[in-house]
């Protein structure tokens, strides 16, 4: 990889992690369409590790008091400040968890394919614009029991799909759950950050034991460069999101997934 594509991706990635437009439908999609040879799941996992760096940043006061609270609620044995939000995360952790180890190799070779990312880009986005039209949005993420958990949970499990947006489904079941689109969101970022954790740390794992040799160099460019565009993503978009909604990002999808139906079709 030269360093006009880490950067070219590295910054896509950042931009696209937190959007409900799918980060990993645009890291498969600007290789094929720039006649790039494709950079592979080591530099995917290096970029998403960039957008966890700044995540985790970002919210770091919330996840503070998410783990404090958390094992206060273990000695205790009962409800404590913020440990109710963390049991959420937690549990809306596991479906995902399971699908990945299920079908995470079919998902790796099978469904990388531009035909996969526009129906899905396209039903999705159609969705996610629903739940935005729909949603009664009175709800804050403290406020949602444990099967709504679940239906979040299960959501972000569809997520493995390039091009369903793992941020895009979650907050389209947060919005059909009632919640507020800042709470939807916010809700949406923590469930990102345990999912990010075990993908970064299992592929990470498989790339020091490999025999092959690894651009470390690219790794760890793309990952810096993606935690840097990440942040400001984070910013802005949770700054503009109750003025200007979820639709921007779902014409965008909609124009893509048509583009790319006519371009592989």
């Amino acid at each position: 990889m030269d360093f006009v594509q880490i950067i070219a991706l590295a910054l896509l990635q950042g931009l696209t992690e937190f959007l409900p437009i799918s980060s990993s439908a645009h890291l498969i999609l600007l290789p094929i369409l720039a006649n790039w040879q494709d950079q592979g799941l080591a530099f995917d996992v290096a970029v998403h590790v960039g957008t966890l760096t700044a995540v985790v940043y970002y919210f770091r006061h919330t996840l503070r008091a998410l783990i404090r609270d958390w094992w206060h609620s273990l000695i205790q044995r009962q409800q404590v400040g913020e440990s109710r939000l963390a049991w959420a995360v937690g549990l809306g952790t596991i479906p995902v968890g399971l699908a990945g180890l299920l079908l995470g190799d079919f998902v790796e070779t099978a469904l990388r394919s531009p035909m996969v990312i526009a129906v899905t880009t396209i039903v999705f986005g159609l969705l996610l614009g629903w739940a935005d039209w729909h949603g009664k949005r009175q709800r804050e993420e403290h406020d949602i029991g444990w099967k709504d958990v679940l239906f979040i949970g299960l959501a972000q499990a569809i997520a493995l799909i390039p091009g369903t947006s793992r941020s895009g489904i979650t907050m389209t079941a947060g919005l059909m759950l009632g919640l507020t689109r800042e709470a939807a969101a916010r809700f949406s970022f923590l469930l990102s950050i345990p999912v990010i954790v075990l993908a970064g740390g299992l592929k990470t794992r498989d790339l020091v034991q490999s025999p092959l040799s690894v651009d470390w160099t690219a790794l760890i460019s793309g990952a810096v460069f993606s935690a840097i565009s990440a942040y400001i993503c984070i910013f802005l978009f949770l700054k503009m999101l109750e003025r200007v909604g979820m639709w921007p990002f779902v014409i965008y999808r909609l124009i893509l997934g048509a583009i790319l139906l006519w371009l592989f079709l």
